[in-house]
């Protein structure tokens, strides 16, 4: 990566083109059919829970097939890839009784990923390829209720959440991540607690990386879980000064386009953006083909919303090649100078 650190030339390179993120996890491992026996693997052979749909697991007891997951996206034209570890906490984990795993897990997928992408950026060192650590909304929600009999119950506090955080974001460092990303947030609170326990990290660390939020618009009322507009959600995590601010999953790129313009007019980082390959049908797979895919994004290039783009559930590394043909002779999206303004936000904005 010649002189630069890695943070200069993740910089460097989003100001040059439109970054390639990767495309989604579980689709790929989806088409491998592995069995319970797979995700055991010989270390789990005798656990007493079933473990068949942990893919994180995978990076301990199949860790080739996610290593080669990671290559087929790099080799896509992705510049990102993300790690494989979106419940790799130790809330989430407990679904298997694996909570104390979660480091390690965070650990070796960081490592994984850091590995292909070394294999890549040796080939074509003039491109670099990144790696994000990646950390999971969690399977709890700190802002609304399991129990619609109990408005007030609460599942998890924001000190849980932040101490399983911290965990994760330590994993995810010594593993050798570029950066971090918090992603398919759909509850801002949590939210919160996760760029908490990654400031908590940098500053007992003694290091900062760049930081990524993807946030999630759940349906067509244009917000999170948890209340937010897509601009008032901004508001909430500027504060975090993030590498980039964007929307992931959820929506097919057709429906999410005036949320990602919604971001791209307000957010004075980069943008990202990556959506589902369409909605899912009645089977819960994604129709959307590459083409179709790239031709949405591609418009959004040529309206100047992108500085960063990939693909969550449904994509492959077919849709990533096609995205990555279609916006490569377009520029990436200028970051806006804006008046200073007061600008808060509760479920809306509210600039004065």
């Amino acid at each position: 990566m010649s002189q630069l650190t890695s943070e200069q030339a993740l910089y460097k390179a989003a100001e040059q083109r439109i970054l390639l993120l990767d495309g989604a996890m579980g689709t790929m491992i989806q088409d491998y059919k592995l069995e319970e026996k797979d995700y055991r693997g010989e270390r789990f052979a005798d656990w007493a829970s079933d473990v068949k749909g942990n893919n994180d697991l995978l990076v301990l007891t199949q860790p080739n097939i996610i290593f080669d997951i990671h290559c087929a996206y790099f080799e896509a034209g992705t510049d990102i890839i993300e790690t494989n570890t979106f419940n790799a906490t130790s809330i989430s984990m407990a679904d298997y009784n694996m909570q104390g795993l979660a480091k390690e897990i965070n650990l070796e997928a960081a490592k994984l990923a850091k590995k292909a992408a070394n294999k890549f950026t040796e080939l074509t060192p003039e491109k670099p390829r990144f790696v994000a650590g990646v950390l999971g909304p969690t399977s709890r929600t700190a802002s609304i209720s399991p129990d619609v009999n109990d408005p007030g119950y609460r599942n998890v506090t924001f000190d849980e959440l932040v101490e399983a955080y911290v965990e994760a974001t330590h994993g995810l460092i010594e593993g050798g991540v570029d950066l971090i990303m918090v992603e398919t947030i759909f509850d801002t609170l949590n939210a919160k607690a996760s760029v908490f326990a990654i400031q908590t990290v940098f500053d007992e660390l003694n290091i900062s990386l760049p930081v990524m939020i993807s946030g999630t618009i759940t349906d067509a009322s244009g917000r999170t879980l948890s209340g937010q507009t897509a601009e008032a959600f901004y508001y909430s995590m500027n504060h975090i000064e993030p590498y980039s601010f964007g929307l992931n999953c959820a929506l097919g790129p057709d429906l999410l386009r005036q949320y990602v313009d919604e971001i791209s007019k307000v957010s004075e980082c980069f943008v990202s953006a990556h959506p589902n390959a369409g909605l899912p049908n009645e089977f819960g797979e994604y129709d959307m083909e590459a083409e179709e895919m790239a031709s949405h994004i591609k418009e959004w290039a040529a309206s100047g919303l992108l500085n960063i783009v990939g693909g969550c559930c449904g994509s492959t590394p077919q849709h990533i090649a096609a995205i990555a043909d279609a916006v490569k002779d377009y520029a990436p999206r200028k970051i806006p100078q804006r008046d200073v303004k007061m600008r808060l936000s509760g479920l809306e904005p509210f600039v004065l």
